[in-house]
């Protein structure tokens, strides 16, 4: 049985000029596309099945990045992302167990 993993992003992108909001939003726009959810502005989070699913995910990740920021990567179970602590804010449907089980059903 494969072990679920969250990939998290960690970005910060220039926007000073058109071309960098454009390459900006080209890149969130990627991320949603390719499962990605919003946990916050400029971090995204998704869960994969697997480590090869990571690995997957990670590579197409490496082939959209834009050509200028900075982009960070952190791999982690599903059960370590579940200790999660919300100080301030609410959940959403991600930070919780029934999004897991949903990809359990597929």
């Amino acid at each position: 049985m494969s072990k679920f993993m969250r990939m998290i992003v960690f970005f910060d992108l220039p926007v000073g000029t058109a071309r960098e909001r454009k390459a900006a939003t080209k890149f969130r726009n990627f991320l949603i596309k390719d499962g990605y959810h919003m946990v916050q502005y400029s971090v995204y989070s998704r869960i994969c099945n697997g480590n090869d699913a990571v690995e997957m995910h990670e590579a197409r990740l490496k082939q959209h990045l834009p050509s200028r920021g900075s982009i960070r990567l952190l791999t982690i179970t599903e059960k370590q992302y579940e200790s999660i602590h919300i100080l301030l804010g609410e959940a959403v449907f991600d930070d919780t167990s029934e999004a897991t089980e949903l990809i359990n059903i597929f």
